[in-house]
């Protein structure tokens, strides 16, 4: 078993708005043989697959729209509709590869609401664990996550 820690990056939560351009719309304009450095999972038509790269949980992905807007509100019946069937494939893959007991799946709009990158809307689909969350966070400020992400990208990128 591969176990990872990380620590909680106030730091770059702090800076995200500081940060030039939208990670959203940067990292998919690479090209697609910079995928694995990127965390992108899947490319389609209207949305991609990336990991979080500071996850909540092993294996938090996000379904993230290519058009850069704020909220769902302005995003067409197609694009909506791709997020759900990419969000129904990832679920499908996680639940073959590490048997989550049940999953959080979640759009933030607006800061307020808990957004970290908020103008450029995602969907969060985070896989749980009974007894997965713990002391860590609050005792040393740290995650315990029991897979790396580049192991996580591997197998989830082999089921999709």
């Amino acid at each position: 078993m591969e176990v990872m820690f990380t620590p909680w990056r106030y730091e770059y939560v702090k800076t995200v708005d500081q940060q030039e351009g939208c990670i959203f719309c940067d990292k998919p304009s690479d090209p697609e043989s910079k995928d694995e450095e990127n965390l992108i999972l899947v490319r389609k038509e209207r949305c991609f697959v990336i990991l979080n790269l500071y996850p909540y949980s092993s294996a938090h992905l996000m379904v993230v729209p290519y058009e850069h807007t704020g909220t769902i509100e302005d995003l067409d019946a197609e694009t909506m509709g791709e997020m759900m069937a990419l969000t129904q494939q990832c679920m499908r893959a996680i639940r073959e590869a590490y048997t989550p007991d049940g999953f959080n799946v979640g759009i933030n709009i607006s800061r307020v609401a808990g957004a970290g990158i908020d103008g450029h809307v995602h969907l969060h689909l985070v896989p749980r664990w009974d007894g997965d969350s713990n002391f860590m966070p609050v005792v040393a400020g740290v995650r315990v996550l029991p897979l790396a992400l580049d192991s996580v990208w591997r197998t989830l990128k082999d089921l999709l």
